[in-house]
């Protein structure tokens, strides 16, 4: 198991494929972090599908209010386009490289946009530098995330059982 050196900023995310461990990027998007982290230890994100997976590029989750299984507003047509009742977030963008494993908000064309949805990177994709919000790097389970089944949208799609901060996983 991937060292836990700061148990307050990582996060443990169960997903029906297996663990995945991803260590958060405070000091690079504080504000996202955050948001994270709070929608973490709300249960915002457990249950919640990966609606949009893309082969050699990312999946997207995150998306709390219509990709919620069980959710009262669960509509698998149209997870990936709500969010979180909470203000979107100002854009943090940074020089961190969208490489394997990078998490990073996602958003619309508006840069300030980004609210609970987000993705995870299969492979390096350098052309989203400097345009998204990166908060997180996974230390551990990539091979978990590999196996989250692909679609746009995704039929019958993997889902996080449950995403906690360390601190109180």
């Amino acid at each position: 198991m991937a060292e836990i050196k700061d148990p307050e900023n990582t996060i443990i995310m169960e997903t029906t494929k297996g663990r995945v461990v991803i260590e958060l990027l405070p000091d690079v998007a504080p504000g996202h972090v955050a948001r994270i982290k709070e929608l973490a230890r709300e249960g915002a994100y457990d249950g919640v599908v990966f609606h949009r997976v893309i082969e050699d590029f990312m999946a997207q989750t995150g998306d709390v209010q219509y990709g919620k299984t069980g959710g009262e507003q669960f509509n698998p047509a149209r997870a990936g386009m709500g969010g979180s009742s909470k203000p979107d977030l100002k854009a943090e963008f940074s020089d961190v490289s969208h490489v394997r494993g990078t998490c990073s908000m996602a958003r619309s064309q508006m840069p300030n946009s980004a609210n609970s949805q987000f993705f995870i990177c299969f492979t390096d994709a350098p052309w989203l530098n400097k345009q998204y919000s990166v908060w997180g790097q996974v230390i551990e389970g990539m091979e978990n995330v590999d196996k989250i089944k692909r679609g746009e949208p995704v039929r019958e799609p993997d889902s996080i059982v449950s995403m906690r901060v360390a601190a109180e996983a």
